[in-house]
């Protein structure tokens, strides 16, 4: 059985915890000794090679596996990145948005978000 890197569920485990320790990228990379350009990489969906992977996951203490899936179990029924994780990136390269401007536009759309998916829960009750 073949399996793949899911770097995306990968990139996004990386943001989250950075987010909860408030942290840049570049700090991001300093803590965990990795170059900031292995972050970027990432970022574009590219796959880290097998040292940088094991530092990433040891960094984040889970196991390996947890990124794995099989390539007859693609990720239909595994759960999406939060959308302020996939937008994220593409607010920070914007180089009009001031690192301001892009809080206020993640905890914007992470309101929305909360706005939409309340009257789901309500109806699931």
């Amino acid at each position: 059985m073949r399996q793949h890197l899911d770097v995306e569920a990968l990139y996004a485990a990386l943001d989250s915890e950075r987010r909860t320790r408030e942290l840049s990228w570049r700090q991001l990379a300093k803590e965990m000794q990795v170059s900031p350009s292995l972050l970027s990489r990432l970022s574009n969906g590219l796959r880290p090679d097998v040292d940088s992977f094991a530092t990433l996951v040891r960094w984040l203490g889970v196991p390996a596996e947890q990124f794995l899936v099989n390539e007859s179990e693609e990720p239909v029924n595994r759960p999406e990145p939060e959308l302020v994780t996939q937008i994220g990136p593409l607010l920070r390269a914007r180089r009009d948005l001031t690192p301001d401007d892009v809080s206020y536009i993640e905890e914007i759309v992470q309101a929305t978000v909360r706005r939409v998916r309340a009257p789901r829960r309500d109806q699931e009750r």
